[in-house]
């Protein structure tokens, strides 16, 4: 894990969620995954998009890099993973959309916070746009 990603685990845990900084006043979470190759459970803050029944959305934008994150990569080999928010932890599985899910969940991201167009004009591939889906 990166320092970086360290001091922001450390004050979303102290403040139940609330980060300053780059990511203050947006809805963060913390993803625990599995790695698909090390079998090692990671936790990786991302920005989330509340949805109306209850899930997350997370988008593997990797800042408009030319490759997924390696968090999508881990979750598409091992779906099942936990979720901290605020301070609720629970169990979820994730699921890549497709079509108008995928394009109405996208499309509000990019209106709600605009530099995740910035991240799509900056890449050839299709950013993954990921449900949370509490079990």
């Amino acid at each position: 894990m990166s320092d970086h990603n360290a001091r922001v685990i450390e004050e979303f845990r102290a403040n139940a969620g609330q980060v300053g900084g780059f990511f203050e006043n947006m809805h963060l979470l913390l993803l625990h995954h599995t790695g698909a190759k090390s079998g090692i459970t990671r936790i990786a803050p991302l920005v989330y998009q509340p949805l109306d029944d209850g899930n997350a959305a997370i988008f593997g934008s990797k800042g408009g890099a030319p490759n997924h994150p390696h968090w999508y990569l881990n979750i598409s080999a091992n779906p099942e993973v936990e979720v901290e928010v605020g301070t609720e932890k629970y169990s979820a599985r994730a699921r890549t959309t497709t079509g108008a899910e995928r394009e109405a969940i996208w499309s509000r991201q990019k209106q709600d916070i605009s530099f995740f167009a910035d991240y799509e004009a900056k890449t050839e591939r299709e950013i993954p746009v990921v449900v949370l889906e509490r079990v």
